[in-house]
């Protein structure tokens, strides 16, 4: 026993119920001041709160790429991209601002250097018929790792798509 409460105990829900609780992230749109949007991802739900701000939804296990932009009088004061797997309400996760209850963040990119060149290689990606939502979680990590090193990632290609895919088939 580690000491940490199960879950489904502290929620009060029973075990699989509780793994089925989705990741919630919270959208707001004010034009020129903040800004905040999925790239990627399958929605599972959406609830529109007012004209600015939604919720969306994310099922356990599926990723998504979080981008959020501000700015004051003095131009931007915030870049930030994250691409984040939703987890199951029993597992240990990061927390991310306007992400409920957080999420297993693969890849970070802050300044809008970093994120615009995160956004090319999504780009990249789907260009190569890959839906980037399937993409390895491997692959974000390792762009996160060399982001942060300052060197150039390695691209992503079908034949690495393709060994991910059936590794992922035979549960290795």
């Amino acid at each position: 026993m580690t000491g940490v409460a199960d879950a489904s105990v502290r929620s009060g829900m029973p075990r699989a119920l509780a793994a089925d609780v989705p990741t919630h992230v919270e959208l707001t749109w004010i034009e020129k001041k903040i800004e905040s949007w999925i790239r990627f991802g399958r929605e599972a739900t959406e609830q529109i709160l007012d004209r600015r701000r939604r919720v969306v939804s994310f099922a356990p296990n599926s990723v998504f790429a979080f981008v959020r932009w501000t700015s004051n009088d003095y131009g931007t004061a915030l870049s930030r991209l994250d691409i984040v797997r939703a987890v199951h309400a029993d597992e240990r996760c990061q927390t991310l601002p306007f992400v409920q209850p957080g999420g297993d963040i693969l890849l970070r990119a802050d300044g809008w250097p970093k994120v615009e060149h995160v956004l090319q290689l999504i780009d990249a990606i789907e260009a190569r018929g890959i839906n980037p939502i399937a993409v390895s979680p491997d692959h974000w990590r390792h762009v996160h790792n060399r982001l942060t090193a300052g060197e150039a990632p390695r691209a992503y290609d079908a034949q690495q798509h393709r060994a991910f895919l059936l590794r992922r088939e035979i549960g290795a």
